[in-house]
């Protein structure tokens, strides 16, 4: 079993570009965090829904959704769905509701903070949530920039295809001015890998690419190709339930339990929001140390 964190883990996964695996990688990492003993919560921001679909959870119009907590129509505790298949995993689900949101809030009090002040107030702790994952669509509008409000850490995943690192660039520029601006804590705490095909000379040079970019904040395991990870979300599961002693769910959980086991990278003043390891920051402490 895996030691709980002090405080609750809030991460969000975030990339621009579409089809890297985001949503995969949130509702994975939630399920293998969830089976290793772990509470974990999933709050699905993107009205698509895909993360519900794949944690079972009820999203037609008119569920209590994440549409009704944003906009204070209901509390968190009210739209909380326990998964069918783990008692210790949870989903607030999105509905299309949610898709008019953008322009709801727009006029409200606090409108890139609605969802920190829900769940920020007592609500993890009152439900001994050890993890929450926040599941935002790819653009950056308000769902997003409340997503990015309400947590600490960032969990990129990054594909290792062709133009890996296009929009990752402009994702780094958006964390930036958010942390600069609204979440000073907001940082990225993690790089996943995915869709990693080792029979490729690609594969190989993506991952290279991305770790000489990001350091040791990048996920030693990584997330190979598989057909189970995208057949699971069609039988309303993750690949974690679907199909256990598949690769894609063995990566999986083996990723979950490396973010778990090597804490929270916090960034050094010199790395802007890119956290590095423990012994990195010391030793970038030193070198600042020695030039003064």
């Amino acid at each position: 079993m895996l030691k709980k964190p002090d405080e609750p883990r809030v991460i969000t996964v975030a990339n621009q570009k579409g089809g890297v695996g985001k949503t995969t990688t949130s509702v994975n990492m939630a399920a293998s965090l969830a089976r290793q003993g772990m509470r974990v919560l999933v709050i699905d921001l993107d009205p698509q829904g895909n993360a519900s679909t794949a944690l079972g959870a009820e999203h037609t119009s008119g569920t209590v959704s994440s549409y009704e907590v944003l906009i204070g129509h209901a509390e968190p505790a009210d739209a909380m769905q326990v998964n069918p298949d783990n008692p210790d995993l949870y989903c607030i689900p999105a509905t299309i509701d949610l898709a008019g949101a953008e322009i709801e809030l727009v006029s409200m009090v606090r409108r890139e903070y609605r969802l920190h002040d829900a769940i920020r107030r007592g609500f993890l702790q009152e439900h001994g949530f050890d993890y929450v994952f926040v599941d935002c669509p790819p653009s950056l509008g308000l769902l997003t920039i409340n997503a990015m409000n309400a947590v600490d850490e960032v969990l990129i995943p990054i594909q290792c295809e062709y133009y890996a690192l296009e929009g990752v660039g402009q994702l780094l520029g958006n964390i930036g001015m958010i942390r600069e601006h609204l979440n000073h804590n907001l940082h990225i705490s993690g790089v996943l890998l995915t869709m990693y095909d080792a029979r490729t000379k690609l594969a190989s040079e993506v991952a290279s690419e991305v770790r000489s970019q990001f350091g040791e904040v990048v996920l030693k395991n990584v997330i190979p190709r598989s057909v189970k990870v995208s057949e699971a979300p069609g039988y309303g599961q993750t690949v974690i339930e679907y199909d256990p002693s598949s690769r894609g769910a063995l990566a999986y959980f083996d990723a979950a339990r490396e973010l778990a086991e090597r804490g929270d990278y916090q960034p050094h003043p010199t790395t802007g929001p890119i956290g590095v390891s423990p012994e990195v920051y010391a030793d970038l402490d030193g070198a600042e140390r020695n030039e003064e």
